[in-house]
């Protein structure tokens, strides 16, 4: 089952290798990781997906705690939380072809941001099942390149919850 982990921990050089070391050691592999800096530029935002079961996740939670640098370790409930993601899609776009394409990117609200001669770069966010419904639409026009971040999410609610 996979669980996305928002994790704080403080800004500083080392901690995105000390927490990622933490989970290869135990034998989780990472399905996706994002790190920004949070409102506080002292701290920053790791969100972590690993499918695993819930005993063995919970024993690496309480090692992260343990981390130095770690100051709060959540396991977000996938209906308390609010996710995205963001990719760029590189299609062949042949002029007479164009048009499709826009629409698909406009049914997603997506943004064309380059326009090449026989290309289109597409910029869309949104929920993962959402960017994987509009890539197997893009696929039939040939996808020449994909760039995805990682899931980012935060929990539903007031800060203070």
């Amino acid at each position: 089952m996979p669980h996305t982990l928002s994790v704080l921990v403080e800004n500083k050089p080392g901690v995105l290798m000390r927490v990622a070391s933490l989970f290869a050691r135990r034998g989780f592999n990472i399905d996706s990781l994002a790190v920004g800096v949070t409102e506080d530029p002292t701290l920053s935002r790791m969100t972590i997906v690993v499918a695993a079961e819930d005993t063995p996740l919970e024993q690496v939670t309480k090692q992260l705690h343990k981390l130095i640098n770690v100051i709060k370790v959540q396991d977000l409930d996938p209906k308390e939380m609010t996710d995205r993601e963001l990719v760029l899609f590189k299609v062949n776009a042949p002029p007479e072809r164009r048009h499709e394409i826009i629409e698909i990117a406009n049914v997603f609200r997506a943004k064309i941001v380059d326009v090449g001669k026989q290309s289109l770069t597409i910029e869309a966010t949104g929920t993962g099942d959402k960017l994987l419904a509009m890539e197997d639409l893009l696929r039939a026009y040939g996808i020449k390149e994909l760039a995805r971040t990682g899931k980012i999410a935060l929990a539903r609610g007031s800060k203070d919850a």
